[in-house]
C-alpha cells in the first residue's frame, strides 16, 4: 500500500461524513463567491468608453428637486462642453408590470443623445424616425428581447412620479452600450403632458475630452454657485455610486456576512477533521511505535484536511462558475443586475480560503497527536 492510497483509504472510511463535509465546504464557498459578485456589481458599475466623458448635473439640494430648463443656455457656453441634453427620469410602470419595471425611461433631447451615447449603435433610418416623431422612443436591445418588442410596437407607461401617462411608439432599437436596457423619449413630449413646467430632472453633459472632464465638472459647479438653483456636477460613475451609498454601507454589510460564512466553514472543517483523527488514535499510535516520525504523521493529517477543503472548493467555486455563466441573471433579479461575472480573482479567493481552512483545520488534530503518547493512543477505543 502506498502513502497516497493509505491517505485516501482513511479519508473514505466514513463516506457519509466525507460527503456532507465536502458539501458544506462547497455550499459555503458558493455563497462566498455569490456575495463577492454582488458586491462587485453594486460598487463597480459597468462602464463604457463614453461614460468617462459623460457628466451628470443634478440639483445640489436633492436629486428629487428639478432644475430650470433655462440652465441649458449657460451649460452650452461653458468651455469644454461638447453636448448637453435633458436627462429626466420618468420612472413609469410598464403595461403588464404590477409593482416594478426593470428598465428605466428617460426624457432626453434626441438631437443630442447620439453625441452623448457615442457607443450606441442604431440604424440611421431608425434614428431619423425617432427624431421626427415626438411620441416615439428608442429602446435597448436587452429589454426589447426580454419583452419581445420590435420597431413599430406601442408601449404604454403609467406615471408613478409624474401625474401623466406615456403612450409611445418604438422607432428604433439600440445596442452596444454598457447597459442596453433603457428607454429614451422626447423631453418635449413630457413637457407637453405636464403643461410645460420649464424644468428638467437632470442634465446630461458630454465633455470634449477625458482631460477636460474634471475641469468641466468644476466649471459647471462654479457657474451656478449662489444661484437660485445650485447644481452638483459629477461623473457618471460617481453619480451611479451615489445611489449605492443610499443603501447604507453595502461593502461593510456584505463583508461582514462573508466573514461569518468563512468562520462557519472553519468550524465545520475543524469538527470533521477532529472526529476523523479521534477515531484513528490507535492507528496513529501504532504508526508511532513502528517508527513513523511526527512530520510524517502531520503530513497524513494535513493531506487529508487539505484534500477535503480542495474537493469542496472544486465543487463550490467550479459550480458557481458554471451556474453564473449559464444563468440569465437579469431575468432572475428582475433587472437589478445586468450580469453576474465570476472573475479569476474570485476563483483565486475561493481556493485560497479553502487552502487556508485546510491548514487551520489540521492544526488541532496535529497538536492532539503530538500530546498523545503511544501507550495512551493504544488504550483509545475505536
Amino acid at each position: 500500500m502506498t502513502l497516497s492510497s493509505f491517505i485516501l483509504k482513511n479519508a473514505l472510511r466514513n463516506r457519509r461524513r466525507l460527503a456532507l463535509s465536502i458539501s458544506s465546504v462547497a455550499a459555503s464557498l458558493f455563497l462566498l463567491i455569490t456575495l463577492q459578485i454582488a458586491l462587485r456589481e453594486l460598487t463597480n458599475p459597468i462602464s463604457d468608453e463614453g461614460s468617462t466623458l459623460r457628466i451628470i448635473v443634478r440639483n445640489k439640494v436633492s436629486l428629487g428637486q428639478p432644475l430650470p430648463a433655462r440652465q441649458r443656455q449657460v451649460l452650452e457656453k461653458i468651455p469644454g462642453v461638447a453636448a448637453v441634453s435633458p436627462f429626466t427620469f420618468y420612472g413609469g410602470l410598464y403595461k403588464g408590470d404590477e409593482k416594478f419595471t426593470s428598465f428605466a425611461q428617460f426624457a432626453v433631447d434626441p438631437l443630442r443623445t447620439r453625441e452623448l451615447l457615442a457607443d450606441a449603435r442604431i440604424p440611421q433610418e431608425q434614428y431619423e424616425a425617432w427624431v421626427a416623431s415626438q411620441t416615439s422612443c428608442i429602446l435597448g436591445r436587452m429589454t426589447a428581447e426580454r419583452y419581445g418588442l420590435k420597431v413599430g410596437d406601442r408601449v404604454q407607461f403609467t406615471g408613478q412620479i409624474y401625474p401623466c401617462d406615456l403612450d409611445l411608439t418604438i422607432a428604433g432599437i439600440y445596442q452596444g452600450t454598457a447597459d442596453d436596457r433603457n428607454l429614451m423619449f422626447h423631453q418635449k413630449y413630457l413637457d407637453e403632458l405636464l403643461g410645460n413646467p420649464g424644468t428638467v430632472g437632470t442634465w446630461w453633459v458630454r465633455a470634449a475630452s477625458i482631460a477636460e472632464a474634471p475641469l468641466v465638472t468644476e466649471r459647471i459647479n462654479r457657474a451656478f454657485a449662489n444661484s437660485s438653483a445650485e447644481v452638483r456636477a459629477e461623473s457618471e460613475r460617481a453619480f451611479v455610486l451615489g445611489f449605492v451609498s443610499m443603501w447604507a454601507n453595502i461593502k461593510t454589510l456584505i463583508g461582514g456576512i462573508s466573514v461569518v460564512v468563512v468562520f462557519a466553514l472553519l468550524l465545520v472543517t475543524v469538527s470533521t477533521m477532529s472526529m476523523a483523527i479521534r477515531e484513528r488514535f490507535r492507528e496513529l499510535a501504532i504508526l508511532k511505535a513502528l517508527g513513523f516520525r511526527r512530520r510524517e504523521l502531520f503530513a497524513f493529517i494535513l493531506a487529508e484536511s487539505f484534500g477535503l477543503a480542495l474537493a469542496g472548493a472544486l465543487l463550490g467555486a467550479g459550480g458557481a462558475w458554471v451556474v453564473f455563466h449559464q444563468l440569465d441573471i437579469q431575468k432572475l433579479t428582475n433587472g437589478l443586475f445586468v450580469m453576474f461575472e465570476v472573475t479569476p480573482r474570485m476563483m483565486g479567493l475561493a481556493f485560497s480560503v479553502a487552502a487556508l481552512l485546510g491548514v487551520l483545520a489540521a492544526l488541532g488534530p496535529m497538536l492532539t497527536v503530538v500530546r498523545t503518547s503511544v501507550v495512551e493512543g493504544l488504550k483509545t477505543l475505536d
